[in-house]
């Protein structure tokens, strides 16, 4: 372990994030004892320097933000090959260790926790910051059930690290938007849409897009809409599974247009609810039952999990055939431009099909459809082509009247 980061003393590990180790260090200027944060810069040279340009840009405009519910930033510097953010230490757990442990959260601290998150969010969009990167992981809760987001600034370094450093993460694919999957340019609801899935996971302890590799979980984000919360988890009010829907809507204009409306909604939602009078326990170490899907997939594209997930409803149905690099790009091309579709050839490592091919492709088949009502009272769905050739159609029951009649007639001629 190292001893020195700067100025900084290292005192000891704190643990590994995605992009190095984070460390606990002190101040001696100032005699505080805080978070270091490191970024490994060691790529190759033609890269490097816009690499740690873009890091000290970003690093300094997260650095701006004062809030509640966004870590405070002191420094930033770096040491060799290895540039570090110091932040103030933290006394509580990841979001994620509480979710792993077991057992779903009471649905009125789940509102809590997001709404705070949207909260910080709201703040950093005003000063015109995207985190890009929000996941349980990203999350500390400390004393009280209060919260923290934390890697403000460097979620765009790891986006743009990871195809030059073999075994770096991808991301954090399951809570990708469909335009971060698009590698389109994202803004404010972006981060809305990566929230409403790490708020559908704590409802129903299933995250709604996954997938034994990127392609599939991209694939489900971009085309499956997951079945509403209160059929999982019977707990969740009807007026939540509205404000989820509309946190996931994959059209931005149909999504929350701004994360103070997203944390309005939810609390008003929590009001709604009885108190549960439990409280979470930041300060206990995590004990992990069951290991969960993790927020980051390696290089490999394959989802390593301590055990089989189970395949959510939203899912049955869809043939493993859609879950392929080429669907995603087969629905690309029908449904985006063609600088969109290039960017994502590019991402993908394949050329984008020709509209003849995809219109050979085999048949599409159909995906699980969205419960969630559009008004209180849902309207009976008119009967399908297949459903209504079952049934005898007025002219067809006119016919088989007069044929009966005709023979009754004959009949009784016959006999009497």
């Amino acid at each position: 372990m190292i001893s020195q980061l700067g100025r900084y003393e290292v005192l000891g590990e704190l643990g590994h994030g995605a992009m190095g180790i984070v460390y606990k260090a002190r101040d001696p200027l100032i005699d505080r004892v805080v978070a270091i944060k490191t970024i490994n810069l060691g790529l190759a040279l033609d890269e490097k320097e816009e690499y740690e340009e873009r890091f000290y840009q970003e690093a300094k405009a997260a650095g701006r933000l004062s809030h509640p519910n966004i870590v405070t930033i002191y420094d930033v510097g770096k040491s060799g090959d290895v540039a570090y953010i110091a932040m103030e230490l933290l006394q509580g757990r990841e979001l994620r260790d509480i979710m792993n442990e077991g057992g779903l959260l009471p649905v009125d601290q789940i509102l809590d926790i997001v709404a705070q998150v949207a909260q910080g969010l709201a703040y950093a969009h005003e000063h015109d910051i995207v985190h890009r990167d929000v996941k349980p992981s990203n999350i500390m809760v400390v004393r009280d059930g209060h919260v923290k987001i934390t890697d403000f600034g460097i979620a765009r370094m790891a986006s743009s690290a990871v195809r030059t450093q073999t075994g770096m993460v991808l991301g954090s694919p399951k809570y990708m938007s469909p335009e971060q999957v698009m590698g389109k340019a994202i803004d404010m609801r972006s981060d809305i849409f990566s929230l409403g899935v790490m708020l559908y996971e704590m409802l129903t302890g299933q995250a709604p897009f996954v997938g034994e590799n990127i392609n599939a979980i991209m694939y489900q984000t971009l085309n499956v809409v997951p079945v509403p919360p209160n059929k999982l988890n019977p707990a969740v009010p009807e007026m939540l599974n509205f404000i989820v829907a509309k946190a996931l809507a994959k059209k931005l204009e149909d999504r929350y247009q701004n994360a103070k409306d997203f944390a309005i909604d939810l609390r008003a939602c929590r009001d709604t609810l009885p108190r549960s009078g439990q409280t979470i326990n930041s300060l206990k170490p995590a004990a992990v039952e069951k290991a969960n899907l993790p927020d980051a997939i390696g290089m490999t594209g394959k989802v390593v999990a301590g055990e089989e997930e189970d395949i959510p409803p939203s899912l049955v149905g869809l043939s493993p055939a859609f879950d392929s690099a080429a669907a995603t790009m087969r629905l690309a091309s029908l449904t985006a431009v063609n600088e969109d579709v290039d960017e994502l050839s590019k991402v993908l490592n394949m050329p984008p099909p020709r509209v003849e091919s995809i219109s050979r492709s085999e048949p599409v088949i159909k995906v699980a459809r969205q419960v969630l009502p559009v008004t209180p009272t849902r309207a009976a769905e008119p009967q399908s082509h297949a459903e209504s050739s079952n049934q005898p159609s007025g002219g067809n029951l006119l016919l088989i009247i007069v044929v009966l009649l005709v023979l009754l007639g004959v009949a009784s001629i016959f006999f009497f």
